[in-house]
């Protein structure tokens, strides 16, 4: 996406050609119901879901869909999510492959769950 930046993840999912936009809709359906209590907003210029801090974030490129969970989210999974390129709380989901949906709502569970307990410890 250029310009200004996305004022919303509506805005920021437009900004897309029509095919990557129904995949990151597809993200944001499958974050939204793995963790029906998060908010949305924008952080560091892409979609963010937060819960007691941040969630997870994902976003559009090229030639893929980026997903950040946070290290701790790929190293939970670390089985299922070597078959992705990943890096320090980063995955990467290439456009012309199917979206791990199962993966990825596992994966925000596990975050919220993480989430939830942080909180607790701060009380």
């Amino acid at each position: 996406m250029k310009g200004e930046p996305a004022k919303n993840i509506d805005e920021y999912i437009a900004g897309y050609p029509e095919d990557v936009q129904q995949l990151l809709q597809i993200i944001r359906t499958t974050i939204q119901q793995a963790a029906p209590d998060a908010t949305e907003t924008i952080g560091y210029g892409i979609p963010t879901f937060i819960l007691n801090g941040n969630l997870v974030h994902f976003g559009g490129y090229k030639k893929h869909i980026g997903f950040y969970p946070a290290p701790m989210g790929i190293e939970a999974f670390a089985a299922e999510t070597a078959q992705y390129e990943t890096g320090k709380g980063t995955m990467q989901f290439q456009l012309d492959k199917p979206l791990p949906l199962d993966l990825i709502t596992k994966i925000v569970k596990f975050r919220v769950e993480k989430n939830l307990e942080k909180a607790k410890k701060k009380k």
